[in-house]
């Protein structure tokens, strides 16, 4: 008898009981796992106990806000993050997406955009690298002194430590190390990493190489790896080997 697949499992983090409740039970409704925390705590203690796959998370709430949690999120969970944001917060839209959140929608929102919004983020989420089928077959992406792991996305320094990386940066990396000295515009790098369904800012991208830039650069005011092609767009100026995995 074939398993019942799992739910997909949401966890919407708002202090507005008047949209978080319903917001849940709709979701439910639509096939998801829905639980709620109404405060960034109450979403720490759910996630140390409970795992998900989404969050849907308010940028505006008391004590620690949604970018703090959503910094947090992304660097240490690696959980993808769409962003509950109140019309006129443009700021703080564009600085989720810097810190690395996959899509944000406006409230009032209609809760079948949110929806399409969630399973656009889960495919794109799908698109990462495959885990190997055996350690065997494990590998790292090797460049200019960097390892970056795909199957536990870690980010390893010439001296073997780990740096954190957002799971959007992991995408643009990865979108880099598997075309090396070619040149990717906006473009083919919102179809590779976002996926045009997101309806993301072209800025996006720019956003997202600047902070990668500052991770693996020496200078990244002079960039020598992550390179810009006036009116191309970005190359990896590296070469990249695929190594067996430690382990």
């Amino acid at each position: 008898m074939a398993a019942t697949p799992a739910l997909t499992r949401v966890l919407v983090v708002d202090d507005e009981a008047a949209l978080r409740e319903p917001l849940a039970d709709y979701l439910v409704r639509q096939g998801f796992a829905a639980s709620q925390a109404a405060g960034a705590a109450e979403a720490r203690a759910r996630l140390a106990g409970e795992a998900f796959d989404i969050v849907l998370l308010d940028v505006m709430m008391p004590g620690e806000d949604g970018l703090s949690l959503c910094r947090h999120l992304i660097e240490s969970r690696h959980l993808p993050v769409i962003f509950l944001t109140a019309r006129g917060e443009a700021t703080d839209r564009i600085v989720g997406l810097e810190i690395g959140a996959d899509d944000y929608v406006v409230k009032p929102f209609d809760p079948r955009e949110l929806v399409a919004r969630i399973r656009s983020v889960l495919r794109r989420a799908a698109r990462t690298p495959e885990p190997a089928e055996s350690a065997a077959d494990a590998f790292h992406y090797a460049f200019e002194g960097w390892r970056l792991d795909p199957l536990r996305r870690r980010l390893i320094d010439n001296e073997g430590a780990v740096v954190a990386i957002s799971s959007a940066e992991f995408r643009l990396l990865v979108a880099f190390l598997d075309h090396p000295r070619q040149v990717l515009d906006r473009d083919r790098l919102l179809d590779m990493v976002q996926g045009r369904e997101a309806h993301l800012f072209d800025r996006a991208v720019d956003n997202q190489i600047s902070r990668l830039r500052r991770k693996i650069e020496r200078d990244s005011r002079n960039p020598e790896l992550i390179q810009t092609v006036w009116g191309g767009g970005y190359m990896l100026a590296a070469e990249v080997r695929r190594v067996p995995s430690d382990g």
